[in-house]
């Protein structure tokens, strides 16, 4: 039976993940009959290691287990004891031109967006592959996300764009990533590639010398955990220094390049550097405005007189949000003294975030 686009939203929320790693964020979504995440090889962006959360989990690493870099795919391990819904895979071979589809995503951060359209061409080929042509907008963030058709069935995997297209979308059929998933469920466990070149899978148990494929000799790299870390340099080593010394995880902190957010209590905390001006924002996102309206000019006088009496904390507004900012400059930034300024951070927006409840009545801040 046909389903409408909220429908479909509702069904895939919960089995929609969010991806990060120190270089960029992407999406995924989990195929339950595999028990693995499925996105975009270029969304891992060979780590071996991403983040992940989803509606139901907060935060966790997720390894990386199996890449593709000719069909663009790649397979994770799925949050350990949380229970995500099963979604089903479509049949690509019924689909034709004008069939209607959503594609599902976190374009720009913004979490499980659904945009709908057509089938602009069904069997578009590039580079010997066949993609889905479609007219739904996809934006950065919305890649690895699943292609979904007005039965609620995935057949295919949001890809790429063409820059300057209007609306120019591609995703991989489902053909394919079911062929993928089936190579792979021989090899679980193992990190795995496949080879670009000639198509067998390459595992830690036979590749050549570490890093040639034994079929056709091609040069392969396999989802491995490096030894050591390879660390970030000048104000995002300094900025993770200060998180680890606050006794956060740098790995599940990194939301792409120069973006970090962490919980203190119940406020968010994002941290930009931001390298064209030379500054460290730190906004702490605490809790929204009261609803009841006698409320909000008592509140405005109390944020005026705490900014007039704190010394490198701003409180704002920013909509409905009530947020506590400190920024930095990145010369004046050390390891201790942006230590003693996030620790500070961190505290107040804990308690700010508390006596604006108790006292304004503001209300606890939405999330996605």
């Amino acid at each position: 039976m046909p389903m409408d686009p909220q429908q479909i939203i509702e069904k895939y929320q919960h089995a929609i993940i969010q991806i990060a790693t120190a270089t960029g964020t992407g999406t995924g979504f989990y195929v339950k009959e595999f028990d693995l995440i499925v996105t975009n090889d270029h969304v891992v962006a060979e780590n071996a290691e991403v983040t992940i959360a989803g509606k139901t989990f907060d935060k966790a690493l997720s390894r990386v287990w199996y890449t593709d870099r000719k069909h663009d795919l790649a397979f994770l391990s799925a949050p350990a004891n949380i229970e995500l819904p099963a979604v089903p895979l479509g049949l690509y071979e019924q689909m034709k031109d004008g069939d209607q589809v959503v594609a599902i995503g976190h374009p720009f951060g913004l979490n499980y967006t659904a945009t709908q359209g057509v089938i602009s061409k069904v069997d578009r080929i590039r580079e010997g592959i066949k993609f889905i042509q479609i007219d739904a907008a996809i934006n950065p963030g919305n890649s690895g996300g699943p292609l979904v058709n007005m039965s609620g069935e995935i057949i295919g995997v949001n890809s790429f764009i063409i820059r300057g297209g209007d609306n120019l979308g591609f995703a991989l059929p489902v053909v394919y990533l079911r062929e993928a998933l089936q190579l792979y469920q021989g090899s679980r466990g193992q990190a795995s590639t496949r080879c670009f070149s000639c198509g067998s899978l390459v595992t830690n148990t036979n590749i050549d010398a570490d890093k040639y494929c034994p079929n056709c000799g091609t040069e392969v790299k396999l989802p491995v955990i490096p030894e050591k870390e390879p660390e970030p340099v000048g104000a995002a080593k300094t900025i993770e220094d200060i998180l680890t010394v606050l006794g956060k995880d740098v790995r599940l902190a990194r939301e792409g390049v120069n973006h970090w957010s962490v919980k203190e209590g119940s406020a968010k905390i994002k941290i930009t550097y931001n390298a064209e001006n030379f500054f460290i924002a730190g906004d702490a996102y605490l809790c929204q405005m009261p609803s009841d309206p006698s409320k909000i000019k008592p509140l405005y006088q109390y944020l005026l007189q705490e900014n007039n009496r704190t010394k490198g904390l701003v409180l704002s507004c920013v909509k409905q949000n009530i947020v506590l900012s400190r920024i930095m400059y990145d010369l004046d930034m050390t390891k201790e003294n942006g230590a003693a300024a996030f620790r500070e951070l961190f505290e107040q927006a804990d308690h700010y975030d508390d006596y604006l409840k108790h006292e304004f009545g503001c209300t606890e801040r939405l999330e996605e």
